[in-house]
């Protein structure tokens, strides 16, 4: 009991004493610090890919872009394997052809002659 007594008494001096106050204080700013520069390690390496990535996506664009010309100048040959209205509907640049409207549907159901029942 005598060496409980005198953890908790050690204990008490601890928290009343300003020079473990400030070792404490010490330890969490530098672990903070520690922390925050390890964080900023983090963003500058993700700025510097998100430029790398950036850069990527512009040439990725700009190819795309010029075999999409290419193939449209290719297509507005007259041996084209596709046409040109055609490739300009996929790319959605053209409206699409017109469907069949509610008017064009086939009038099967016009000439028939009432309701049918079946009976199972």
């Amino acid at each position: 009991m005598e060496f409980v007594n005198r953890i908790v008494d050690i204990a008490k001096r601890a928290a009343n004493s300003s020079t473990v106050i400030n070792v404490c204080l010490v330890a969490s700013f530098a672990t903070l610090g520690i922390r925050s520069m390890n964080q900023q390690k983090t963003i500058e390496a993700l700025e510097a890919e998100k430029e790398s990535l950036t850069k990527s996506n512009k040439s990725i664009r700009k190819t795309m872009w010029d075999w999409k010309q290419q193939l449209y100048a290719e297509a507005s040959a007259d041996s084209a394997v596709v046409p040109l209205a055609r490739l300009k509907a996929i790319y959605g640049e053209a409206p699409p052809p017109q469907r069949a409207t509610l008017g064009d549907t086939v009038r099967k159901d016009a000439n028939s002659s009432g309701p049918t029942k079946i009976i199972a």
